[in-house]
């Protein structure tokens, strides 16, 4: 089965990867159906919660393990954490957190296949070459 990358966003090393969820949500939305968004604790954070919530779309991002419950924490985020601390394994089988290795999987072939940086040195050549080795990458069978 190709495991196809339908989103992809080439910035900076100073953009964190949690603040790019919703672009990358938004721009599969455009074009399918999106019912579960599985991430890891990089994506933990109030602004992902809500906007997966608001979306109706399954949340399926692991909340770091120093996490509490708080009143600034969006409700959707807090029973997370709940849910979480009370049984992670039960968790995970409820969201299929499981399947998040897909995602690895593509990322770590096109890691072994083309270097964990990049050769060009102007970001808008970086960005080109980042979609060029995706689209070689999803093209595999």
């Amino acid at each position: 089965m190709p495991l196809n990358i339908l989103s992809l966003e080439v910035t900076s090393e100073e953009v964190h990867d949690g603040k790019m969820l919703e672009e990358l949500v938004d721009d599969v939305l455009e074009s399918n159906d999106v019912d579960t968004v599985l991430a890891d604790g990089s994506y933990d954070g109030n602004d992902n919660f809500r906007y997966l919530f608001q979306n109706c779309i399954k949340l399926g991002i692991k909340v770091r393990t120093n996490s509490k419950v708080r009143p600034t924490n969006t409700r959707a985020r807090n029973l997370a954490v709940i849910t979480q601390k009370k049984n992670l394994r039960k968790w995970k089988d409820s969201v299929s957190y499981g399947y998040r290795w897909m995602t690895e999987t593509v990322f770590s072939c096109m890691k072994r296949m083309f270097g964990e940086s990049v050769l060009s040195v102007k970001f808008s050549n970086m960005v080109k070459e980042m979609m060029l080795k995706a689209c070689i990458t999803s093209s595999l069978p």
